[in-house]
């Protein structure tokens, strides 16, 4: 009796850590790499200007810079679905664009060199 006791309690515990170690590779899986958090890059170029800025401070920006009608809701957009926003254009300097920030949009962050130019 005292073996099929010792087997049982044994197993329980195996069981337990494989539980816990499993769940523990749950635990660190990779957070998505849209941030979403109203916070957004503003680009001139391929120049990261502005980093890690309020979208209403971005489009107050953009506004004054391209001289357009812009509100924070249309970059908004740029923060909730990750994709790139061109706003406008100017000779010299290139496309000032809005991207998404955070680790995903980092110059070396994985998955980087699939990603387009800026």
């Amino acid at each position: 009796m005292q073996s099929i006791v010792k087997k049982l309690s044994a197993g329980a515990v195996m069981g337990g850590a494989l539980l816990f170690t499993g769940g523990m590779g749950l635990a660190s899986a990779q957070p998505p790499i849209i941030a979403q958090d109203g916070l957004v890059n503003l680009n001139i170029g391929d120049v990261t200007v502005l980093e890690d800025v309020n979208v209403a401070v971005v489009a107050q920006v953009v506004a004054q810079v391209c001289d357009v009608d812009v509100t924070a809701a249309v970059l908004g957009a740029v923060d909730q679905t990750g994709d790139e926003n061109t706003v406008c254009t100017i000779d010299g300097l290139g496309p000032i664009t809005v991207t998404q920030n955070g680790p995903g949009n980092a110059e070396n962050a994985p998955g980087a060199a699939n990603r387009p130019a800026r």
